[in-house]
């Protein structure tokens, strides 16, 4: 079984259903996978949200799309691995978030696990598998 953690960006599109990222979502499901998002994602899905104009319908939305996706929260060996992974970008000169290397270290905690985003910032994390779903 693998597991897809969506970052921020890719899971507004599941959620809109826009780019094909909600049919290669359910694809994966259909296949045994685990389709899901990690806690720091969650809550900067619920900040833009709550900052929508439509903001009852988007956490609506969001509370939904939580029955279908697994929701990885950061346990000692995601904190662990945040350590290392934050570590490594800076001896190697690679500044990021420290939200993202969170969502790294969680993806990394659980093995086997691939992040789809649309941005470039993951694939500076050495091992960790990264995709785009976005059409």
């Amino acid at each position: 079984m693998r597991r897809f953690v969506l970052d921020t960006g890719i899971a507004g599109l599941y959620l809109d259903r826009k780019r094909g990222v909600y049919e290669r979502a359910a694809a994966e499901v259909l296949k045994g996978n685990r389709v899901g998002v990690a806690a720091p994602i969650l809550g900067e899905l619920a900040y833009r949200a709550e900052g929508s104009p439509l903001r009852d319908r988007n956490l609506l939305r969001l509370r939904q799309a939580l029955d279908v996706w697994k929701l990885w929260l950061v346990d000692a060996a995601a904190a662990f691995e945040y350590g290392r992974i934050a570590f490594e970008l800076k001896a190697i000169g690679r500044p990021m978030g420290q939200n993202d290397i969170m969502i790294a270290a969680v993806a990394m905690s659980l093995g086997n696990t691939t992040i789809v985003t649309m941005d470039g910032d993951f694939s500076a994390v050495p091992g960790l598998a990264v995709e785009n779903w976005a059409e």
